[in-house]
């Protein structure tokens, strides 16, 4: 069975009959005809009930035209993913990312430029607020962030990551109880924390106000290794995502017993069609 017959049939049961069927081929009725008598024959049933005036699909035939659309999409998909593969792709691709977010992408940044090195990739850091509106009027093609799904409404969004946070104290940090810590015993201490915009800000002051914790924040910094630093010097404690505080082995990291902060990483773009190069980004990252 090959394609080719596959694309007959469709036309003959689309068109309603084998002369317009061969018209939108561009072949004569008779090459028509004999495509569908010789898969008939392969296939040992008829698809076709022929009449003098019209030609219908028998049952066997719906059947089959259902699948032999199924298999012509997926060879048209097939042949376009060879045709991207080997077009050189160039240009230009805007990626918006919440503060915070860069190490999560590195991976899969990389990985891109190896294979499309004729692709610029721009990062533009924004604040939390300002990222939906800046996909929404095409000042990113894409974006990376932290925020629940209420604020990205009309957008296309794919998880990328999702794990708990964890706080992180000094070894030697006597003010906390042995094992896992409720957030108001973790803000009872000097909290190292970030500025409003940061994704980790965003999904710890998420949580706080889930179990209705004030905060007092003693150390406002924009990095991550200034953060742990105060910490490691005992000025406070920080809450971070536990992949990252893992990158700080000779800090303590304690769970939480509730409400514990949620690190939801999100790939977000406009829905419809992308063009290629956005779209074999995303491929990369997502």
């Amino acid at each position: 069975m090959e394609l080719r017959q596959m694309a007959v049939v469709v036309a003959v049961a689309e068109e309603g009959g084998f002369t317009a069927a061969a018209r939108r081929l561009h072949v004569v009725q008779s090459a028509v005809s004999g495509t569908v008598r010789a898969l008939e024959h392969e296939l040992g049933a008829r698809l076709f009930q022929r009449t003098t005036h019209r030609v219908t699909l028998t049952p066997a035939g719906r059947a089959f035209l259902s699948s032999a659309r199924t298999a012509l999409q997926a060879a048209e998909e097939a042949r376009a993913a060879v045709t991207l593969a080997q077009e050189e792709l160039s240009g230009e691709v805007t990626v918006g990312v919440m503060q915070g977010l860069y190490a999560g992408l590195a991976p899969g940044l990389a990985a891109f430029h190896r294979e499309h090195p004729g692709v610029a990739v721009r990062l533009r850091q924004a604040p939390a607020d300002d990222i939906p509106r800046d996909l929404r009027e095409g000042l990113v093609d894409l974006a990376v962030v932290a925020l629940d799904s209420a604020r990205l409404r009309g957008l296309a969004t794919r998880a990328l990551a999702q794990e708990e946070m964890v706080l992180v104290t000094a070894p030697a940090e006597a003010r906390l109880p042995e094992g896992p810590v409720t957030p108001a015993e973790a803000v009872a201490l000097p909290l190292v924390d970030f500025p409003l915009g940061w994704a980790i800000r965003t999904s710890v002051d998420r949580a706080l106000r889930s179990a209705a914790v004030e905060r007092t924040t003693a150390f406002e910094v924009n990095d991550v290794l200034g953060a742990t630093d105060l910490v490691r010097h005992g000025l406070g404690v920080c809450i971070l995502p536990a992949s990252l505080a893992a990158r700080f082995p000779d800090l303590s990291v304690r769970r939480f017993t509730a409400h514990a902060p949620t690190w939801r990483m999100r790939v977000v773009h406009p829905k419809g069609d992308l063009p290629p190069a956005v779209a074999e980004l995303l491929r990369h990252i997502g």
